[in-house]
C-alpha cells in the first residue's frame, strides 16, 4: 500500500522515529477522526508561516519579539547562551532562571560541517557589546560539541568585565554512583561544591 508506506516514510524522518514507531503511527492516524488528522495537516503546513526566530535572541515565536525578550520583568543583568530554541523553554520551564536568552542555532562541530560562522556568535557579541550584562551563562549541552562550543564563547569574551558561568553536569538527584559513567564521574568530581 503505497500511501501507508508514503506516510511511514515520511514520519520516519521526524526525531526518534524508527520503522515500527513511523508504522504504528501512521496506522494510528488510519484509524483516527478524519477531523483531527486535517487539523494535524493544517497545523503542521502553517507552522512556518506563524512562527519565526525573534530577532533579538533567536528564540522561536508567533511574535514581532518573544515573550522573554518584551518581559520587563526579567533580570536584564543576565544572559543564558543555549544551543536551540527549545532549550529555551527547558530552562525556562524551570523557574530557576528569569534573565535573558541568546541561542546558538547548534553547536561547533566540524565533522558536521558547523564551524563558528554557521551560528549567531555575532549576533551574540552586539549583543554583549550594547546590553549591560553582568554575568553570560553558558548552557550548551554537555557533549564534544557543547565543550567547545562553549570554550569559544569563553575565548570571545576574554579581557571584558564580565561574569562567565558554565552550566553544572554531574550526577542526577537519585542517581547511584553504580551506573554512572566515567565522563560523568569526571565532571561530578571538577564540579564539586563546598559542603
Amino acid at each position: 500500500m503505497e500511501a501507508i508506506e508514503e506516510l511511514q516514510s515520511l514520519i520516519k524522518k521526524l526525531p526518534g522515529m524508527g520503522e515500527k514507531s513511523a508504522l504504528r503511527l501512521s496506522y494510528h492516524l488510519i484509524k483516527t477522526d478524519e477531523s483531527y488528522n486535517k487539523a494535524l495537516g493544517n497545523a503542521i503546513a502553517s507552522i512556518k508561516e506563524k512562527i519565526h526566530p525573534c530577532p533579538i535572541c533567536g528564540c522561536y515565536t508567533e511574535h514581532d519579539i518573544c515573550t522573554y525578550c518584551s518581559d520587563t520583568a526579567r533580570d536584564r543583568s543576565l544572559l543564558c547562551v543555549v544551543e536551540e530554541p527549545q532549550d529555551v523553554l527547558t530552562i525556562a520551564s524551570s523557574g530557576a532562571y528569569n534573565g535573558l536568552f541568546h541561542v546558538l542555532g547548534g553547536a561547533i562541530n566540524p565533522l558536521e560541517g558547523i564551524g563558528p560562522d554557521s551560528l549567531s556568535f555575532p549576533e551574540l557579541m552586539k549583543r554583549i557589546d550594547e546590553e549591560n550584562f553582568k554575568e553570560i551563562i553558558i548552557a550548551t549541552n554537555p557533549t564534544e560539541e557543547g565543550d567547545t562550543t562553549a570554550l569559544y564563547i569563553r575565548h570571545l569574551i576574554e579581557g571584558r568585565d564580565i561574569s562567565l558561568t558554565r552550566l553544572a553536569s554531574g550526577l542526577p538527584i537519585g542517581g547511584d554512583l553504580g551506573y554512572a559513567d566515567k565522563l560523568t564521574l569526571m565532571r561530578s568530581l571538577r564540579g564539586r561544591i563546598r559542603f
